[in-house]
């Protein structure tokens, strides 16, 4: 493989690093926003669609008819749209300065460019799983599979475990926490995020 599972470790971990950094981010866009038009959270649950309609709406007391279609664009939904737009004109929120929104749009900016990026290496890792482990990419997924050849340190490591030592990868605290304190093993570790256990019962999880 010419140690191309390296880039695939780089990439889970960053790609990991940015879920959580993201969610953190846009929570922050939110509440920053919020302060603002705070029945724009109540309408809109997702944190990236926040950010996007943030930056579009910016002052809700310059929202009216003529950006209904720019928020539709938006929301993919008319009735939201209209919902927002009803919302802007009863708001509580307190009106803030030129200066703070500007920099709320800016932040909100840099998150959605955070995201736009995810996305991108998300791909990245999929081609690069597609062209290195294959099989291993089709049996349990892009991610799951980048994770477990991550946690090994190689796809060679990950090759040369039993399948015992694959099952339990990513959960060894827990074992050595069972075996000290003589409780119950756990079944999976890392795999555990694979569809294939995911949709199986609670019984048959553990065989699977």
């Amino acid at each position: 493989v010419n140690r191309a599972d390296n880039h695939i470790i780089q990439s889970i971990a960053l790609l990991d690093q940015l879920d959580k950094d993201i969610n953190t981010f846009a929570m922050r866009v939110r509440e920053w926003y919020s302060w603002h038009f705070p029945e724009l959270a109540r309408v809109v649950s997702d944190n990236i669609l926040f950010a996007r309609l943030a930056i579009a709406i910016q002052s809700k007391s310059s929202l009216n008819e003529d950006k209904l279609d720019e928020l539709e664009e938006i929301v993919n939904d008319r009735s939201i749209a209209e919902e927002i737009l009803e919302a802007a004109r009863t708001s509580m929120g307190t009106e803030i300065s030129e200066l703070d929104m500007m920099n709320v749009t800016s932040f909100a900016k840099r998150v959605i460019s955070l995201d736009q990026y995810r996305k991108q290496l998300h791909g990245y890792l999929n081609n690069k799983m597609s062209a290195v482990a294959p099989n291993l990419a089709a049996l349990i997924g892009d991610q799951v599979g980048a994770r477990l050849i991550a946690h090994a340190g190689s796809l060679t490591n990950l090759a040369k475990y039993p399948a015992s030592t694959v099952q339990i990868l990513g959960a060894e605290k827990a074992l050595f926490r069972a075996l000290k304190t003589r409780g119950n093993t756990p079944k999976y570790g890392l795999i555990f995020h694979s569809s294939f256990i995911g949709r199986a019962g609670t019984r048959d999880k553990g065989r699977i």
